[in-house]
């Protein structure tokens, strides 16, 4: 099994910008050297007669048609909307002026 350094896990945390202190970086260590220990074992299973896949579950299209229907209009695109202006949303001013 791979043991991770202290200094991997560190440099792994920086680059997440994370900080940990020592207690939490040695037990990241800890349990990231047993995940990549848990992959290493992975690696050794035989897959040369399993079947490539997407995943479990049967796939299926699950988008409706893109068929071109009625505009909405103005009033119903709006109906839900906090503010708008006319037939447009308002929204507010994010912008200072300078």
């Amino acid at each position: 099994m791979s043991e991770l350094t202290l200094e991997q896990v560190t440099h792994v945390a920086k680059l997440a910008r994370l900080e940990l202190t020592d207690a939490e970086a040695e037990r990241f260590r800890q349990d990231l050297s047993a995940i990549v220990g848990y992959v290493e074992v992975l690696r050794q299973v035989d897959t040369s007669q399993v079947p490539a896949t997407l995943g479990v579950q049967p796939h299926s299209h699950v988008l409706r048609p893109d068929e071109a229907g009625q505009p909405l209009g103005a009033d119903r695109v709006l109906a839900n909307a906090p503010h708008r202006e006319n037939d447009a949303f308002q929204i507010p001013r994010i912008l200072e002026e300078s």
